[in-house]
């Protein structure tokens, strides 16, 4: 049998310089792209004003913290964030609120940021709340091409008096469209070099359905290891939803 060429192609970041490093093996199997590694100040470099953000993590639960503060040091602005809250003032993603760098905001509750529930009732906001389940789903239909998908929950209520209902077996459903995001900022506790990604407990939350959601994933990551060190019964994000690994402890990789 004829033998198809492979390439594994990397990218690392050195100093301030990024090295691509290439090994090329003869197997049957096609090109295999490994996720960058590059520093925080870099990847936050891929965020444009207008993007639509995808921000995992749940309260201060699994959020990517190195990337938000140095996003919220520059001046980026008009986005549009899907996170499930805002942090608190001036902490967290309420860097941004503070710092007006958001246009719009989909999540699933807000009242832990005053100041966003200001700026709201200003005209100066745009908040769309959703029920969590909701959420979940929209951003898990936006990531596997799912066009939209009808649910009863907030059937009769202000929240979805603007959707489209339909009676399915005697029963009111709304109909709810998939999230979808230019890029996705997310946490794991751990990444190998390919990109493969493992949670911890409730840190995982939103960012596993993120990552398949977004045009570009980039993941803070507590550490860094060789490929091969993961076992396949933890890897919750396979290395194919990963673009951009930004490690916090790069580990066993040299």
């Amino acid at each position: 049998m004829q033998k198809n060429q492979i390439i594994f192609v990397g990218f690392y970041i050195l100093g301030s310089s990024l090295a691509l490093y290439t090994e090329i093996k003869e197997l049957n199997m096609e090109v295999i792209i490994i996720a960058k590694i590059v520093e925080a100040v870099e990847a936050v470099k891929l965020v444009r004003s207008g993007d639509v953000v995808m921000i995992g993590g749940f309260g201060n639960v699994g959020n990517p913290k190195r990337l938000i503060d140095l996003l919220a040091d520059t001046d980026i602005h008009d986005l549009t964030v899907i996170a499930n809250d805002l942090g608190t003032p001036n902490v967290g993603l309420g860097r941004w609120v503070r710092n007006r760098m958001l246009k719009k905001a989909i999540g699933t509750y807000f009242t832990y940021n005053t100041e966003a529930a200001e700026l709201y009732f200003d005209g100066k906001l745009n908040l769309e709340m959703m029920p969590q389940g909701t959420f979940a789903e929209s951003i898990r239909a936006g990531g596997c091409g799912i066009g939209g998908f009808y649910t009863k929950v907030g059937v009769g209520t202000e929240l979805t008096a603007h959707c489209e209902t339909k009676v399915i077996d005697g029963e009111a459903y709304v109909l709810a469209y998939p999230l979808k995001a230019d890029v996705a900022l997310l946490h794991a506790r751990k990444a190998d070099a390919m990109g493969n990604l493992v949670y911890e407990k409730t840190a995982r939350n939103f960012n596993p359905l993120m990552a398949t959601a977004a045009a570009l994933t980039i993941v803070e990551v507590d550490e860094l290891v060789e490929t091969g060190m993961l076992s396949p019964e933890e890897i919750v994000t396979p290395y194919i939803y990963v673009d951009v690994l930004v490690p916090q402890n790069r580990g066993a990789v040299k």
